[in-house]
């Protein structure tokens, strides 16, 4: 059930069997149904969620009562709300499975242990943060400079695997327009 968490790291760095070993034990495994949380408004987000398998999203809710989704986590990637983690505050985010999920759970106090035992696991995490935050640099970019029509092509061009595998009103909250009119752009496709 660890394997794919495993398989992810050594694309980064190399462990050695015991080291392998070392990171299973301070691994907690979960599967989460459908529209179930790993994480309310108002909790403190106390570890990083590695998904497995199946979908996860990151939202708030507005001022006007409207979602606004964040982040979605796939298959090989991470997910958290890293101010809460960083700063032991209330989280503003819900963290909830989108589908049926499967997730490896890394606690912060255990991944401190952890980065103290297996130093070199500080290269893995710092190259996945810093693609996280290479990927929220570019989502600013895209944001803020292309039409909706515009934002829609990036995205399914980028990520064709998320345009099969989450909902279409979903996807318009997290390119930031309504439902309507994401099935008008899609339309045009066809």
């Amino acid at each position: 059930m660890f394997e794919p968490l495993l398989n992810h790291i050594d694309k980064f760095i190399n462990l050695t069997d015991e080291e392998r070993q070392l990171v299973v034990n301070y691994l907690k495994y979960r599967e989460i149904g459908k529209k179930n949380y790993l994480l309310s408004e108002g909790d403190k987000c106390n570890a990083q969620y590695f998904v497995v398998d199946g979908c996860i999203r990151m939202y708030y809710i507005k001022g006007n009562g409207i979602e606004q989704i964040v982040q979605f986590g796939i298959d090989n990637w991470w997910l958290a709300d890293y101010t809460s983690l960083t700063l032991h505050t209330p989280s503003q985010f819900y963290i909830q499975a989108v589908q049926n999920s499967k997730v490896i759970i890394l606690s912060q106090e255990k991944q401190d242990e952890l980065l103290d035992k297996v130093p070199k696991l500080e290269k893995y995490f710092r190259r996945v943060y810093q693609r996280a935050y290479a990927a929220l640099q570019t989502r600013q970019v895209f944001q803020s400079d292309l039409s909706g029509e515009e934002k829609y092509h990036h995205f399914a061009s980028r990520f064709p695997e998320f345009i099969q595998r989450i909902p279409q009103y979903m996807l318009a909250s997290y390119l930031g327009f309504t439902p309507e009119f994401l099935s008008r752009v899609r339309a045009k496709e066809h």
